[in-house]
């Protein structure tokens, strides 16, 4: 049983374009049309079609093999966030300012509208932090974007999905290109392979370390970017009962995470004091990466 119940909306309503926070209509968002006179969507494009050539079934164990060791680097969750001030995510056909920016921008909607839930914020701050692989060698393809599993059928919703898996040798792979591939009937998503990136390595981060966010949060900062599962329908056949309950969280997250994006940008220096305590609540220290 889920305590400290927060307000969730129901799909349907996560949709209504008068979502107050919004900064623009929320059928804007998540444009993934192709056009080659666009920067931003060209960059969009060529991200996504570099990401699904390449992320297979070795791929995806090879740096898991990689990078959870956790013998990268050591570094306080502060210290990681502030890098992001030097990242714009070329999978976001939303935004092209820092990342950091929009970590702030997450988490105080979040904490404006859920004041009372602590590690709800922390987990709006930090839920992009992954990507600091992208500072030790790693390509964008390889951390950012809409996650998927690998080791069964493409799922119908996954952006781009017709014209960028040609050059995957998945593709053709007898064991991988099943509706069910390598899995079985309600496996549950701990036992799935998902495609590498940010989310999965926070995630693992976070438990290596021993953080004491709570389990939904962990949810929300693992399958942040699953959007094949949580807002396009797929993949609910390798789910438990405790995945399709803990979508909802995820769903609850989702839309402060995309609807934010563009909006007003927060004073960030004034409110570092505020989220260090976070930080030093649930996850303090030095990390290892």
């Amino acid at each position: 049983m889920i305590k400290n119940k927060i307000n969730i909306l129901d799909v349907s309503e996560l949709m209504r374009p008068e979502l107050e926070f919004a900064s623009k209509q929320v059928g804007q968002y998540r444009d993934y049309s192709i056009d080659s006179e666009d920067p931003i969507k060209e960059r969009v494009r060529i991200t996504y079609t570099e990401m699904h050539a390449n992320q297979t079934v070795d791929y995806v164990k090879r740096k898991m093999a990689q990078w959870l060791s956790f013998d990268k680097f050591e570094s306080t969750i502060m210290e990681v966030l502030e890098s992001l001030n030097d990242l714009v995510d070329e999978s976001d056909p939303d935004v092209d300012i820092p990342n950091i920016i929009h970590a702030y921008q997450t988490a105080e909607r979040i904490r404006a509208i859920h004041p009372n839930h602590d590690w709800f914020h922390l987990v709006g701050l930090i839920h992009d932090l992954g990507k600091v692989m992208i500072f030790k060698g790693e390509p964008q393809w390889s951390v950012v974007g809409d996650t998927f599993p690998v080791g069964c059928a493409w799922g119908n919703s996954i952006v781009y999905r017709d014209t960028t898996f040609n050059g995957n040798p998945d593709t053709y792979d007898p064991r991988f290109n099943t509706k069910i591939g390598i899995y079985a009937k309600n496996c549950g998503l701990n036992n799935v392979l998902m495609s590498w990136g940010h989310d999965e390595y926070l995630y693992r981060v976070l438990l290596h370390n021993k953080t004491t966010i709570p389990r939904k949060g962990l949810h929300m900062i693992r399958f942040h970017s699953f959007y094949p599962w949580h807002s396009g329908g797929d993949y609910d056949f390798l789910c438990t009962k405790e995945d399709l309950e803990m979508k909802k969280w995820v769903l609850e997250f989702n839309k402060f995470d995309l609807y934010t994006k563009g909006g007003t940008i927060p004073d960030i220096e004034e409110l570092k004091p505020y989220y260090q305590s976070l930080i030093d609540k649930y996850i303090p220290g030095l990390v290892k990466w």
